[in-house]
């Protein structure tokens, strides 16, 4: 599949949800997925082999598929370990989501080596999330194809920081020599447009199209 040029300038929308949520069922998640390309979304993300496996029987469009896994002791959790991206390439994704911070990594797998693997073994491109700049000049030369603002405001070292993160962003969009993709509290048709604007590859989008558990918990709030 040729994801470069279908996703390049579009949007993607992230179709997720809670555990506990009763939108947390793969048939649910795959009709969501299935309404945003039909809206126009040029590609979807998914979480879990069960979901991408039901997205993936019902959508032809790119599928970044990522794997979030609480390992004990370790705070990376997208797609931690080699074993889970062969699951989500096994279940159809197209493109592979890691978490490619600098924090300890379950197993003591070299982000490096993990996406030497995905590459070789796997033969899929990588999605490299990131939390700041120098995590994503350290993903590029660990041989990313696609690197993403996704877990900006998401790491201890960031807690501070309010996604989006317009400015790491262009900083990354003005370095790399991979495509950059913005994902994070992107909340209206707005700010997708500032982040094109600023040379995003692509746009991810999710609570603010797929989020109707967080949606209606800030309406209560306000009642």
């Amino acid at each position: 599949m040729d994801w470069r040029n279908a996703l390049a300038g579009r949007l993607v929308v992230s179709c997720q949800a809670p555990v506990r949520s009763p939108l947390h069922e793969p048939s649910v998640i795959a009709a969501m997925a299935a309404a945003a390309v039909e809206g126009g979304a040029a590609g979807v993300r998914i979480d879990s082999p069960p979901h991408i496996r039901a997205v993936r029987a019902r959508v032809d469009a790119p599928l970044i598929g990522l794997w979030k896994k609480v390992l004990p002791g370790y705070e990376v959790y997208i797609t931690p370990q080699f074993q889970h991206a062969q699951e989500v390439a096994q279940a159809g994704a197209d493109l592979i989501a890691i978490d490619a911070t600098q924090r300890p990594r379950p197993g003591g797998e070299q982000l490096a080596e993990l996406i030497r693997r995905i590459h070789t073994e796997l033969n899929l491109p990588v999605m490299a999330d990131v939390a700041s700049f120098d995590e994503a000049l350290v993903a590029e030369a660990a041989g990313a194809d696609v690197v993403g603002t996704t877990l900006y405001g998401y790491t201890a070292e960031t807690k501070q920081a309010t996604p989006p993160g317009f400015e790491l962003l262009a900083a990354m969009v003005a370095t790399l020599k991979v495509p950059v993709i913005c994902e994070g509290g992107i909340a209206s048709p707005e700010m997708v447009r500032k982040a094109l604007d600023l040379g995003a590859f692509t746009v991810v989008v999710g609570t603010a199209i797929t989020g109707i558990d967080a949606k209606v918990q800030a309406f209560m709030q306000a009642l």
